[in-house]
Parts: structure tokens; sequence; C-alpha cells
């Protein structure tokens, strides 16, 4: 079983140096399967440490493990200034993920720029809820209000999607703002971990700018939406979406961090529900 002292001896170990699987299940004396299901866990629940595979599918394959340093989550000046400005900002009009996008590799990403007129809403649905299904292990959401999870086509909703990656314990953690506006749909996401019997989706509170996914350590796509009425006139004449789509192995690690930087320091969905839930209206 991982207990918290179990969790503490794996963090202090990797904190030192990079560590094989192996090198971890002699430290806590268990077999290597048992080693690599407690990294993954640890990997997944708290960010603090990541795990890398040298020649992975051959025989040779080798896994290892290291410090992922939240404090120095910057390779460059402009990765320090994005962060500083997604830390910053509170709504989406805060932020535009072209300023992730125009810097990473073209054979590494492409981008979408949508309509009405040419983008319709079972696409919309059907390309999200795919994307969703492809995951392996784990999905980060940055999200604004889980209005997300309110997507649907026909009789099927993306709510209905994240109930089915829980039942194949994919790992789901949200960055979100938890308000009264919108709560019965986190309660709802929530429930899904009572619902199926364990806690696979864990949801935060937080105010930021990114509407982003990330699938496992394959690929993100980042949301803008832009509206005629923050334009002067003749600008722009209807509303557009653009979606950005990152493989880049360098700059989804560099998200991931932000992600868990972020995550660290929020409240969870569950204290502030508590605290909302206990405002009463003044007769």
């Amino acid at each position: 079983m991982l207990d918290n002292k179990t969790i503490k001896k794996i963090n202090d170990f990797v904190y030192t140096k990079p560590r094989t699987i192996q090198e971890i299940a002699l430290l806590i004396k268990k077999n290597w399967r048992t080693a690599n299901s407690y990294v993954d866990k640890i990997a997944q629940e708290s960010g603090s440490i990541a795990i890398k595979t040298f020649r992975e599918g051959t025989r040779g394959a080798l896994k290892i493990v290291y410090w992922n340093n939240i404090d120095k989550i910057h390779s460059s000046s402009f990765q320090e200034r994005l962060q500083q400005q997604i830390e910053t900002g509170r709504t989406r009009d805060d932020f535009s993920p072209s300023e992730i996008y125009q810097y990473v590799d073209a054979k590494k990403k492409s981008a979408w720029l949508l309509t009405e007129e040419t983008y319709s809403k079972k696409d919309n649905f059907e390309n999200f809820k795919n994307s969703l299904l492809t995951t392996k292990s784990q999905i980060l959401f940055f999200s604004g209000n889980l209005t997300f999870c309110q997507m649907s086509y026909k009789n099927k909703t993306i709510l209905d999607t994240i109930e089915h990656l829980a039942e194949k314990g994919i790992s789901m953690k949200i960055l979100t703002r938890v308000e009264l506006p919108g709560i019965e749909t986190i309660k709802k996401v929530l429930a899904i971990n009572k619902k199926i019997g364990r806690d696979v989706i864990e949801i935060r509170h937080c105010y930021h700018p990114l509407r982003v996914t990330i699938v496992d350590s394959d690929s993100m796509s980042m949301k803008e939406v832009r509206d005629p009425a923050f334009y002067s006139e003749g600008e722009l004449e209807k509303p557009v979406t653009f979606i950005y789509n990152v493989y880049d192995e360098d700059w989804l690690e560099w998200m991931q961090r932000v992600f868990w930087n972020l995550f660290r320091g929020s409240l969870s969905a569950e204290k502030r529900i508590k605290d909302l839930d206990s405002i009463k209206e003044r007769k």
C-alpha cells in the first residue's frame, strides 16, 4: 500500500538524483511492478516526480524517474514571460495561446480557424470526444468553468465520456474556477468518483486564462475564442475559434509544469463548494 511515508521516501530518494525503477524497488523493498505503479501514482497525483522512458518499445527499455522541479520551469526568458502572463491572467481574454504556439517547431504543431459556417456542432463534439478517448493514463484540464462537460450531440455528452474514462481508471486533474454560477456542473463531475467508487477526478479552484487539454504527454489542444464585442466596429464581423494543437515534447513538459505549479497552490473544489454552500441568503 502506498502511504505518505513511502511517498516521502521515494520523493527524497529521487530529489537527490534521477533513479531507475529498479533502484526505487530496492529502496522500498518491493518488486519492480509495484515500484513502477507507486511511481506512476505519485507522478499523477502530485507531479513531484516525472518519468522518462529510453528505448521505449525495445527489450532494453529503461525508465528513469527524476525530480520535477516546479520552481525552475523555464528554459528560456520567453517561457518565463509566458508563465508570468498565465499566472497573472484571470479570464481567457488575458492571454492568447498563440503566444505559445508561435515558438513551437512547425513540424510539431497544427492549427485551425473555425467559424459557425465551417465547423458544425457535431464536428466540435466528435473531435473533442475522440481526442479524450485516446488517453492512456492521464488528462490535465485548464478550464474556465467546465462548460466543456456540457458539450453534447444528439443523446451523447462529454460528461458521459468523462465517466467512461473514469471507469477505465484514467486520472483527470482539473483547474477551474469554482463559483456559484456553474457549481452544479462541478458537482456532477465530482459525483462520478462516488459513482465508480474511486477518486480519479480531482478539481481545484483557480482563476487562469487558459483553455487547454493535455492528453498524457503526447499532445495538447489550446482553444481561443475571439468575439466581435471586444473589437472596434468592422475589425471582426463574426465570432471565430482557434484550435492550436501541439505535439512538441519540450513544450508539453513545460505546460505540464505550469499546470502543477498552479495546481499545488489551489484549493480543492470540495472545500470551496462547502464554503459556498454555507452562504445564506439574507431574508
